[in-house]
Parts: C-alpha cells; structure tokens; sequence
C-alpha cells in the first residue's frame, strides 16, 4: 500500500506540500498540486483522515466561539467559514455563548477546548483581561472576526466599523437631514461586542464634521435585534413630537425594527423618516432597506482560510506571520433603496 512518503518522493516535493495539496489549501501552486494529484493517482494512495489524525495528534476540528447564535452576522460567518473547513477536511464545533458571562468563563478557564480542537475562532467575541493568559495556555492558533478583542499573535478579519458608520450618517445628511437619530447596541449586555461603539464613534464624526450638533435624546440604545429596533423607535417617538427625520440603525435587524414601529405609529417610510442600517441582511431587499453593507460570508471564508494556513505550520513565515500580520480589513459598500428620502420640506 503506497504511503504519503512515496507519493512525496515521485512527485519531488515534502510530505507536508503533499498533505496540502490533497486538502485543497490555497498555499499550494496549481502546477505542484497537479504534480502531487498525479503521483497519488499512480500509486494508487488514498489518504485516511483517522490516520493523519492520529499521526499528527491532530483533531482537524476548529472551535468557532459566538456570543449569540441567533444574529444573522454570526450565523452568515459560521456557515462560510464551515463550507471553507469542511472542504480542506476539517470540522467545526460550534461554541454559543449564549449572551452569557458564565459561559465565556467555563470555556476559556475550565479547559473546555484543551485536546478537542486544533484552532480557534473567535467571532466578534470579547476577551476579559484575564482571558488572555487562559487563551494562551490553549496554545492554539486562532483567527479574531469582526470587532471583539484582538488577540497577539492571532489573524484578524473585519471591517472598519467607524467608516461604515461615518457612511450611513454622511448619506443622510447628502439627503438633507439633519435631525438624524441612531439606535445602537445594549451597553447591559453581558458579552455586548464592541461593533455599535465603533458605529456610533462614525455617527457622531460625521455630524461633527457637518457641523450639525449632536443631540443625546436622539440616542437610543437597546439589543441588537428586532424587538430592540422597534422598543428603541418607540422610545423615540416618545421623547420626541414631530419624530427625527432619520434613524440611522446600528444594524439591520433594529432597522427593521424601527420600521415596523414607525409604521404601527401611522408614520411613513421614508417619506415622514427615513431608516438606514448596517449589514445588508437576507431581508434586507426585501422590505426595501438601505444599508451600508458588509461581505459577512466573505469574512467567514477568510477566517477559516487563516486558520488553515495556520494549522500548516505556524513556523513558516511564508505561510503567516508569527505577530498576525495586519488587520484584514474588507470594504463596505452603500446599497440604496425604499427606506431613505430626502426630507419633507418644513
């Protein structure tokens, strides 16, 4: 029976570029991999995953840590970034942390994940400060995904948070508003991510650059979902007769939210407010949203691909950097559609 040795020897490269390429990773040149997919198929070599596991000591399963399951940027990110593992043979184990402060602690300092991943993804999830001497003791590669805590040593795949919400903000000021309203994340939040910080700071840049003061009443935080978009609308309808021209939502979910309020309250979209939101959500186009929207699968994808990159050697700086590397920062882009007008004339 042909080893990985021998399909190494005919095709003239290491054992570890044949293990790479029979997994589909991207570090492999498509010529060396025809190369090595030729040898194997003339030896007849078949490789067994239980095998490599058990040669390497290896799992190939990667731990994907969310605070919630049910927002539709952790799911869109999971699925992506399972599709990228599954291809290369890897599982993942997904962690739900639930929204839950206990959680965070039982699996970071009760050795939850000690011998049953190889890596570690951590989605838009904040670390404690003494988090960081738990995750090291993991001794774990790992990639961080969208705005939680960066961790030394570890890839990090985003967006700039800042600049998507400086764009939502600066378009309805195009529009001519100027009394524009934001709705923003939960600050009670036990495992509350950082992302509606970072979109607020964008908000309140944008209207100090226009010159337009910002007013705090026209501030309203609440959870990052839909029931918190139409609780936190509804504040604003109370706090304020006539209501803000525009809401700028922290993300999509609250947008529609809000929407649904706004219209229980017999006011129109955009015509009496206009709404914009951040993601661009499956159901998004649906009811007509403008949103400043983020590449979610795209993210996912990146970060699995990181963490393989990783797992082929962690020593080799061609592959990865030991410091990280920079940020990988993906751009956003404005999709207009029903939800934004300009202003009614006073």
């Amino acid at each position: 029976m042909a080893r990985i040795d021998d399909v190494a020897r005919l095709a003239g490269v290491s054992t570890a570029t044949v293990s790479r390429a029979l997994r589909g990773l991207p570090t492999v040149s498509e010529l060396t991999r025809a190369r090595v997919l030729s040898a194997a198929t003339q030896l007849g070599y078949v490789a067994s995953p239980s095998a490599s596991r058990l040669a390497g000591g290896k799992t190939r399963s990667v731990a994907a840590v969310v605070p919630r399951l049910t927002r539709w940027f952790f799911a869109t990110v999971i699925e992506a970034a399972q599709d990228r593992l599954y291809e290369a043979g890897y599982d993942l184990l997904l962690y739900n942390l639930g929204g839950r402060e206990q959680e965070r602690r039982r699996l970071f300092h009760a050795a939850a994940l000690t011998h049953r991943v190889d890596a570690l993804m951590l989605i838009a999830t904040p670390l404690h400060d003494e988090d960081f001497a738990a995750v090291t003791r993991l001794a774990l590669p790992g990639v961080t995904v969208s705005s939680g805590t960066p961790v030394p040593g570890w890839p990090c795949v985003r967006i700039d948070d800042t600049a998507a919400g400086r764009t939502a903000t600066e378009y309805l000021l195009r529009l001519g508003h100027r009394r524009i309203a934001h709705i923003s994340g939960d600050p009670t939040d036990e495992l509350a991510f950082t992302a509606h910080l970072d979109r607020r700071r964008g908000y309140l840049d944008a209207l100090a650059d226009a010159g337009v003061p910002a007013d705090p009443s026209l501030d309203v935080e609440d959870e990052f979902t839909v029931a918190g978009g139409e609780r936190a609308a509804a504040e604003l309808l109370r706090r304020h007769d006539p209501p803000p021209t525009a809401i700028f939502a922290a993300c999509d979910e609250i947008a529609m939210g809000a929407m649904a309020t706004l219209r229980q309250a017999g006011l129109r979209v955009p015509q009496d407010v206009s709404v914009i939101g951040i993601d661009d959500h499956d159901l998004a186009g649906a009811v007509g949203l403008t949103t400043v929207a983020q590449p979610a699968t795209e993210q996912g994808r990146l970060a699995a691909t990181a963490i393989l990159e990783q797992e082929l050697d962690p020593r080799d700086p061609a592959i990865w950097e030991p410091d990280g590397g920079p940020p990988m920062v993906l751009p956003t882009r404005l999709i207009i559609r029903d939800s934004t007008a300009p202003p009614l004339a006073p």
